[in-house]
């Protein structure tokens, strides 16, 4: 499978917003769970936002009702839009485009890309 690139990453201000992407295609778009992970220093990686093939999305209670995970019409991207950034979504963020659901706990079965770094610092 290919690796991942995400992009768009960069340092903000508290408060601004920025937007991620990665490159998918429509084969992963009509059967895969795809999201977006986070790796804080010091921490362990953090799933983030979920897409179904079906559109439904979900999202970890840190970044309910600022964080939107989309795909376009093409089927080529897949999105983060972040609002509202604070100290707290520091880190390094990954694009997994298969993720799959074992005995009542996510996993990635999809290959790790580098990620791209979110600073938000003043």
């Amino acid at each position: 499978q290919v690796e991942p690139m995400e992009t768009g990453g960069g340092l903000v201000r508290p408060g601004e917003s920025l937007t991620l992407s990665c490159p998918t295609s429509w084969r992963i778009a009509r059967s895969n769970v795809v999201g977006w992970y986070r790796q804080a220093p010091g921490k362990g990686r953090e799933l983030v936002a979920v897409l179904t093939s079906g559109g439904s999305t979900d999202y970890a209670d840190a970044v309910k009702g600022r964080f939107t995970i989309s795909r376009d019409n093409a089927k080529t991207s897949i999105y983060l839009k972040m609002s509202s950034l604070n100290a707290e979504d520091t880190a390094i963020y990954y694009c997994n485009q298969d993720i799959r659901r074992r005995d009542g706990r996510w996993f990635s079965a999809g290959a790790w890309g580098q990620g791209t770094q979110v600073t938000v610092s003043s």
